[in-house]
């Protein structure tokens, strides 16, 4: 199987979803299996539905146990629709999940993962056509998630901007001295459009291993998750999730210790998916036949005839850098923060056929109970793994435009029968019935761009935004998503979320060090992930890359404490 695109059932959260602040707001699709014999009747074309799917990517599963340090990938960066559907669009661009080893073979149903990526989500407040980047922590069964440095949510019924429930807020760290990460998402430079966006996650010991958690008797692993990147304008460690926030859900229940990513590496059955689930739509039966329009997807044209998605999906063994660093901190030479190829194992891309499993799922106020049936995509496109590091699509050009620098995919689609049930065909908007209404239909923009609500930190004197407090600021910074972020300089161990987790003295002291021997040692100038062999680096947002004060080069990170709209992008 090349590729599938499933519905997301994601109403409650618990599904394996790309985390956002409001995962409570996707409505549940239908999952009735493709093939039923008739096609369902629906709602005129003059009612808009949602498109929902998944789209997995094959790889070969197949790896040495013990690379189970994390990963890294190129992922291409672009706008995923011909036309911005609005400020509540959410779809996630290739990514993957990671999930604890030591979870395998627990009889219980427990979900904690690391599966953030590109994307857009529902509570984007300043979202524009190009995707933004979350972590995406989830903390056990998404009791809390974290998607950076100040951004976070839990299911929970509080106020998501709660911060006496902070939730997921608290859960990563800023390492980096040279990147602004707004709660907002991670932001690449405006109209990035294929560009390789490169990063990955390995455990490096920032954190010592722990008794117990902000007074709990709750052990704690020495795992930092530490997200790095490869981008043409930035290379290096960025910030890392602390070990506290997966182990915090074992508060008063001993048997969950030792079983999240504070002390497990991850597991070996990865997959890489691309999450869509909002994209509108419409649907009409005519005369006993099914047809759909869909805004219009599209693909970044890497050449006269395909699109490069994805490159170098690899794995890492805890000698590929984590063991030099924890040599380090114990009075070793330090490492150059080059990932070691040698403790590396790519997985390769595999061959099948475009059109297996490819479904296309609607919801709507009049949804029946028969909505799910596969999509033709193999008529679209044909996949070139002749590169095994590398996931191409080659597109058929009879049926998918070229428009500028992009592939776009065809809006109308018919229900017909097949050997094995019902498929969608893509069909020229010639051949859809006028009274279906479709072609005349105009889809209204879901949510506005112009009424976001700003973030904000707390400002009391006694809060850990202001207790011990920031070193040097404000500042301000104007990003290319038409917001100004405020931010603070704090040293390493005074920003709040380092602040949160109450960590003694001696503890602060051992990993204040340790961060300033990264910011002396690892320079945003050096190599630490592989280079891509295929295709352009994306670039940050020119705006977040930053230079710290005089006097504060070392041990020192900008951390933002307001984010609010001041132009449209």
């Amino acid at each position: 199987m090349v590729v599938s695109l499933l519905a997301a059932s994601c109403s409650s959260g618990s599904a394996p979803a790309l985390p956002s602040e409001d995962t409570t707001s996707i409505p549940e699709a239908a999952t009735t299996p493709a093939g039923a014999a008739a096609a369902p009747t629906v709602a005129a074309g003059d009612e808009e539905w949602l498109l929902t799917s998944f789209t997995y990517y094959p790889i070969e599963q197949a790896q040495p146990t013990d690379a189970n340090a994390g990963f890294s990938m190129y992922v291409a960066a672009w706008p995923f629709q011909q036309t911005y559907p609005g400020a509540e669009y959410q779809t996630g661009l290739p990514s993957t999940w990671l999930k604890p080893a030591n979870l395998d073979g627990d009889e219980r149903e427990l979900y904690s993962t690391i599966e953030g990526g590109l994307g857009w989500w529902t509570d984007t407040r300043f979202a524009t056509e190009t995707p933004k980047f979350i972590m995406g922590g989830v903390s056990l069964d998404f009791t809390e998630w974290a998607n950076g440095p100040g951004a976070g949510a839990g299911l929970a019924d509080v106020d998501r901007r709660d911060w006496d429930q902070p939730q997921g807020k608290y859960g990563v760290a800023q390492l980096s001295p040279n990147v602004l990460w707004a709660p907002d998402g991670l932001n690449l430079a405006e109209g990035t459009n294929g560009e390789l966006f490169g990063y990955g996650y390995h455990p490096l010991p920032i954190i010592d291993a722990q008794t117990t958690s902000r007074g709990d008797a709750v052990p704690t692993g020495d795992n930092s998750w530490t997200l790095f990147l490869s981008t043409a304008n930035f290379q290096g460690p960025v910030s890392f999730f602390i070990p506290n926030f997966f182990t915090k859900p074992a508060v008063g229940d001993p048997s969950l210790e030792g079983l999240f990513f504070d002390t497990s590496g991850t597991d070996y059955g990865r997959a890489i998916g691309l999450e869509t689930q909002v994209i509108p739509a419409v649907h009409a039966t005519v005369d006993g036949v099914s047809y759909a329009r869909v805004t219009r997807m599209q693909y970044p044209a890497t050449d006269d005839v395909s699109s490069v998605v994805l490159h170098r999906i690899t794995s890492y063994r805890d000698d590929a850098l984590a063991d030099d660093v924890g040599s380090w901190f114990e009075g070793g030479p330090p490492p150059s923060g080059e990932f070691d190829p040698a403790a590396a194992h790519l997985s390769p891309f595999t061959d099948a056929d475009a059109g297996d499993d490819v479904f296309m799922t609607f919801v709507g106020e009049n949804m029946g109970e028969d909505d799910e049936y596969p999509v033709d995509f193999g008529a679209l496109a044909d996949v070139d793994v002749s590169d095994p590091a590398t996931f191409r699509y080659a597109w058929n050009l009879d049926l998918v435009d070229r428009v500028g620098d992009s592939f776009v995919l065809p809006d109308y689609y018919r229900l017909e029968p097949d050997a094995d049930g019902m498929i969608w065909r893509p069909v020229d908007p010639s051949e859809v019935p006028p009274e279906s209404g479709l072609q005349s239909h105009v889809f209204e923009e879901l949510g506005t761009r112009n009424d976001s609500e700003p973030f904000v930190t707390p400002d009391e004197s006694d809060s850990l935004w202001r207790s011990p407090g920031p070193a040097a600021g404000p500042f301000t910074a104007d990003l290319g998503d038409g917001s100004t972020v405020t931010y603070h300089w704090y040293r390493f161990v005074d920003q709040p979320a380092i602040r949160y987790w109450e960590f003694s003295n001696a503890e602060l002291a051992t990993i204040q060090a340790r961060v300033e021997a990264i910011h002396r040692e690892w320079t945003p100038d050096r190599s630490y992930l592989a280079p891509p062999a295929v295709g352009e680096l994306a670039r940050l947002d020119p705006a977040i890359v930053v230079e710290p004060p005089a006097g504060l080069e070392i041990g020192y990170v900008p951390i933002v404490t307001r984010q609010e709209r001041t132009a449209m992008p």
